[in-house]
């Protein structure tokens, strides 16, 4: 008898437990849900010289943020053509953050 109404406690617990539990939300954070560039080319990479071409299907005007690895925005640009000057920067291993219209994307540059 007892073991009856343990079991049935424990049964109500559970339930209560379970049912109390909702679910996290599943809304995607809003970098996922971004557009992406079409027929998005960032060449050369690895940079040797002064200059990296960004290219595009659309070749609309650009905002391009250059990062650092540790978050630290270390240049902004916006590029009408497919030329950015990237002369500043010391060698490494750099973010871009590149906007064109309503798309983003995000990519790795190493400059050498």
């Amino acid at each position: 008898m007892k073991q009856q109404y343990l079991l049935s406690f424990l049964l109500v617990c559970f339930l209560l437990l379970s049912s109390s539990i909702t679910a996290q939300n599943t809304n995607l954070p809003a970098y996922a849900q971004e557009k992406p560039i079409e027929g998005l080319a960032i060449y050369p990479n690895p940079v040797t010289g002064s200059k990296v071409y960004i290219t595009s299907d659309k070749n609309q005007v650009k905002e391009v943020e250059i990062f650092n690895v540790l978050g630290k925005k270390i240049l902004s640009a916006r590029i009408t053509g497919r030329e950015l000057d990237v002369s500043e920067l010391t060698p490494g291993i750099y973010i871009l953050k590149i906007s064109e219209g309503t798309s983003q994307a995000t990519r790795k540059l190493v400059v050498r």
